[in-house]
C-alpha cells in the first residue's frame, strides 16, 4: 500500500491530538473523586468531664462602675497625743506598728512642771490638815467662850478654801498623768496600733510645740476614699454596694457601702470623693494601700445572666459556646449590657433556656475553630 506523503503529517497530527485527549480525560475521571468530608467536633469524653454547662437565665440587672481609691484610717477612731508638759521625754516602750493597750505606758516625760505640782499637792494637804486642826481648836475655844463667833466662822471659812485648793491640785495632777513622782507618764488613749511616732528618747519637748508625738488608730474599720469623674457621678448614690479589691490580696474581696458622698470635686483632680466603710478584723488592709472600688446598684429590670467565665473574646466580638450535645457545639456572638464579677449581662445572641459551656470554652473554641 502506498500513502500519500503529503497526508502524512495530518494523520500524525490526528494521532496526538487521539492521546491527548485520553489523557485528560484520564486525568478528569481520577480528580472527580470527592475528598472525603469533614465530620463535626466532637467534645473527648476526658474533657467532657471536666467542662461545666451552665444554664441562660433572667435575672435582676445589676449595673457597675469601677473606681480609682484609697485606704485610709477611720478618722473617728484615731487619737493624735499632744504633749501637755515641757520636758525630757525618755523610756519609750513603743515603735511604729506596735499594737497597745489603752492605758498603757508609751513614754516618760522627766518635768520641772510635774515636780511643781507633786510640790503643790504636798503643800495643799499640809494646808488643809492646818486649817482642820485650826477649826476644831476654834471651835472649842467658841464653846468655852474664849473665842468669837466671828472667828469660828473664820476658821470654818479657811478649812473650806483648803479642801477647795486640795482638790484643784489634785485635778490639775491627774490631767497631768497623775504622777507624784514629778514624772508625766505618756499613755494610750485607746486600744489599736502606732501609726505615728514622731519622738525618741531624750528629745526635749516644749507644750507649746503643736507637732503630735503618736498617733494611736484602732484598724479594726477603714475608710476607703474613691474617685468619681463627672461622668458618673449620676452613677454614684448613698448606700450603693461596693466590693473593693486591692493589689496586694487579688482573690479577695472586701464588701461595703458607700456612707459618705463630698458633694464638691476636688479642684487639683476634678473628681468628686465617696467614701466606703469596711470593716478589717484581721487587719488586712492598710493605710495608703491603693485599691479598686466597684461599686454596684440593681435596676427594675430582669435581663439575660451568664457566668462570666463562658466568655470568649476574639476578633473584638465576645462569644459564647451554645451547648446542644457533645457532638453539637456552636459558636454564638453575643452583646454585653454591664458585666458584675462572675455574671455578666447580655442583650442579643442568647434566648432563655439555653445551655452553654462555663468552663475549658477557650480550648473547646480553638478546636472548633482549626
Amino acid at each position: 500500500m502506498h500513502y500519500n506523503s503529503k497526508k502524512l503529517p495530518s494523520l500524525l497530527i490526528n494521532f496526538l491530538l487521539v492521546i491527548g485527549t485520553c489523557w485528560m480525560v484520564a486525568c478528569n475521571s481520577s480528580g472527580d473523586k470527592k475528598p472525603e468530608e469533614r465530620q463535626n467536633y466532637t467534645i473527648p469524653d476526658s474533657l467532657m468531664k471536666t467542662i461545666e454547662i451552665d444554664t441562660v437565665t433572667k435575672c435582676q440587672l445589676v449595673n457597675s462602675i469601677t473606681l480609682t481609691g484609697q485606704v485610709d484610717f477611720n478618722q473617728d477612731n484615731v487619737r493624735k497625743i499632744y504633749p501637755l508638759i515641757s520636758g525630757n521625754i525618755q523610756d519609750i516602750k513603743v515603735v511604729l506598728g506596735d499594737y497597745v493597750r489603752q492605758g498603757q505606758v508609751l513614754g516618760v516625760i522627766k518635768s520641772s512642771e510635774m515636780a511643781g505640782y507633786s510640790n503643790d499637792l504636798t503643800n495643799a494637804e499640809t494646808n488643809l490638815q492646818v486649817a482642820k486642826k485650826n477649826l476644831e481648836k476654834t471651835k472649842d475655844m467658841f464653846k468655852s467662850g474664849l473665842a468669837s463667833l466671828t472667828d469660828s466662822l473664820s476658821a470654818e471659812v479657811s478649812y473650806r478654801q483648803a479642801e477647795s485648793e486640795l482638790s484643784r491640785v489634785n485635778r490639775v495632777l491627774k490631767i497631768n498623768g497623775g504622777n507624784t513622782q514629778g514624772d508625766y507618764q505618756v499613755k494610750a488613749p485607746i486600744s489599736g496600733f502606732v501609726v505615728e511616732k514622731l519622738v525618741n528618747n531624750n528629745t526635749t519637748i516644749r507644750a507649746d510645740n503643736s507637732n503630735n508625738l503618736f498617733t494611736i488608730s484602732d484598724l479594726k474599720n477603714v475608710w476607703v476614699w474613691a474617685n468619681v469623674y463627672e461622668s458618673n457621678i449620676t452613677a454614684i448614690k448613698m448606700g450603693d454596694h461596693v466590693n473593693v479589691t486591692t493589689l496586694s490580696y487579688p482573690g479577695r474581696i472586701f464588701k461595703g457601702k458607700v456612707d459618705k458622698i463630698m458633694n464638691v470635686l476636688d479642684p487639683t483632680n476634678k473628681v468628686m470623693k465617696v467614701r466606703v466603710s469596711l470593716e478589717n478584723t484581721d487587719y488586712a488592709l492598710k493605710p495608703q494601700m491603693f485599691a479598686s472600688v466597684t461599686v454596684t446598684n440593681q435596676e427594675n429590670k430582669q435581663s439575660i445572666c451568664i457566668s462570666s467565665h463562658a466568655l470568649i473574646f476574639d476578633h473584638s466580638q465576645y462569644y459564647v459556646l451554645v451547648y446542644n450535645g457533645k457532638t453539637d457545639v456552636r459558636i454564638t456572638p453575643v452583646q454585653i449590657l454591664s458585666s458584675n464579677g462572675d455574671r455578666t449581662y447580655i442583650s442579643t445572641g442568647l434566648n432563655e433556656g439555653e445551655k452553654i459551656i462555663a468552663s475549658q470554652a477557650i480550648l473547646i473554641y480553638d478546636a472548633l475553630n482549626s
